[in-house]
């Protein structure tokens, strides 16, 4: 029990962003072994020593602590008792709110017993003639918090409450929980109480209805918190999920950070797939020098056969952002993801146009993100949109440096307000590259209309490919690794 319960706030430290390990999970668990749970602040201190590695991450176990083992206690409170009543766990009753809740039970049992000390004495002589049949009215009724507490989080359990995602879920939640533990038969005997029609049975009804009740609302609360613990990480996930496959273009600027921080996990899951040295092995051409050479410890035997192979170099990618209106943040996020895989491509050079064409390679490198994008956007995007301007200013500054390991991305819309296409700049970008690749934010069924030159260079491109949503410029920057690393 110990150390499913700590594994599942290992998970709610996750969810908290601080990186907890399989080994630290185990130290932790040897921890809270040697330590003992009876002294909260001790074992707080203990847990926090092997789980959490900085001040932020500190602040953050402590909140996430004070939050998962915290429980409401189980217990009466002399100022909620009602006038004329005893305390409903001196006579067998449980009752799991506190303050005016437990006034409004009183009231409610007062009606019930028909009021006054005759009520009282009734609803004793009845409670010694009648105990509840079901186990959860057993429970209930026993006053024994500590395994009510212990049912709860195990009925949380079954019913899995830290997949909880949305708020709304709540309700279903609360219900799962509650047949879990066992409300239909509890329900079953309350029916049955009822319909026997005697004065104890419609009493132990009404304390079962009660109960009932109280047991309902203490364990919403425990789903509320549950999906405090659980669902934010939930909920980011079907956030970012949503804000992959939303299109750019329809982005609002107070997404652009959440959309940031979903570029930067993308690019970040890329390079630990990719950052490692790849070689491709050419089987059946024997490299005999190094087989002789790793073979002396063995006399000459051929014991350790060493094949020729091939590196494959990094790509050199050379990308060029239509930075106009209708395609600036197509553009804004193409640069993020680059420069996000600094360590898989080093040799990104990123240029920016709306008819002239600029680098601004130097300006991401030196400067904050929004910092260059605001300068780009400045310096670049004011321009009525030029390709073949753009192309010629391309082939004047930049054609020497394209060889058969450079990839040429650009991304637009080709719409080139009926000014000269210039596809034979293009052409020549395809026979000097190793690939390019032309992005177009588009629909495909929107590249032939109006100005749009997209027939005229998609046979001047390696890959062509609609690209709108982050989803798409994973896609592209992924196979772009796997092809060229």
């Amino acid at each position: 029990m110990i150390d499913r319960t700590l594994v599942d706030f290992v998970k709610v430290l996750r969810t908290a962003e601080i990186q907890v390990s399989p080994a630290e999970t185990l130290d932790a668990i040897s921890a809270m072994n040697i330590v003992g749970y009876r002294d909260r602040e001790f074992l707080k201190d203990s847990l926090s020593i092997v789980l959490s590695k900085n001040p932020q991450e500190k602040e953050a176990f402590d909140s996430c602590f004070d939050r998962f083992f915290t429980f409401d206690k189980f217990q009466q409170t002399d100022e909620g008792t009602s006038p004329g009543k005893e305390p409903d766990n001196q006579d067998g009753d449980f009752d799991l709110n506190t303050g005016d809740r437990q006034q409004g039970a009183g009231k409610g049992s007062g009606q019930g017993q028909g009021g006054g000390s005759q009520g009282e004495a009734d609803t004793e002589e009845d409670q010694t003639e009648l105990q509840p049949t079901s186990d959860l009215g057993k429970l209930l009724l026993s006053g024994n918090r500590a395994e009510l507490m212990i049912a709860m989080a195990e009925a949380g359990r079954e019913v899995q409450v830290n997949q909880i995602i949305v708020f709304t879920q709540k309700g279903l939640y609360t219900r799962k929980m509650m047949d879990a533990m066992g409300l239909k038969e509890m329900q079953d005997e309350i029916a049955e109480l009822q319909g026997h029609g005697g004065r104890p049975q419609s009493n132990l009804a009404d304390r079962l209805k009660r109960a009932r009740e109280q047991l309902r609302d203490k364990i919403r609360d425990y789903v509320e918190k549950q999906f405090f613990l659980h669902a934010d990480e939930s909920g980011k996930q079907l956030r970012e999920e949503l804000l992959k496959k939303v299109k750019l273009s329809n982005l609002e600027r107070r997404n652009f950070k959440d959309v940031q921080e979903v570029v930067f996990k993308m690019a970040k899951k890329l390079i630990a797939i990719h950052s490692k040295q790849r070689r491709t092995f050419r089987r059946g051409q024997l490299d005999v020098r190094k087989t002789l050479r790793h073979n002396m410890q063995y006399d000459g035997m051929f014991f350790d056969i060493r094949w020729k192979s091939t590196k494959v170099d990094r790509p050199k990618v050379m990308c060029i952002c239509d930075v106009s209106g209708s395609v600036s943040n197509y553009s804004r996020f193409l640069l993020m993801f680059l420069y996000s895989l600094a360590e898989v491509l080093p040799k990104v050079r990123s240029f920016a146009f709306s008819s002239d064409l600029g680098e601004v390679s130097e300006l991401f490198e030196y400067s904050t993100l929004e910092d260059a994008m605001a300068k780009t956007m400045r310096d670049y995007g004011n321009g009525s949109t030029d390709y073949g301007q753009m192309l010629m200013d391309f082939r004047n500054h930049c054609m020497d440096s394209v060889n058969n390991k450079t990839t040429i991305i650009i991304l637009g819309d080709s719409r080139n307000n009926y000014g000269d296409p210039r596809t034979e700049i293009l052409r020549e970008m395809y026979d000097k590259a190793k690939r390019v690749i032309w992005l177009n934010p588009e629909p495909r069924i929107s590249w032939t209309v109006g100005d749009a030159e997209m027939k005229k260079y998609a046979p001047c491109c390696h890959q062509v490919e609609v690209c709108n949503s982050l989803v798409h410029l994973e896609r592209v920057v992924s196979n772009l690794l796997r092809t060229a690393v």
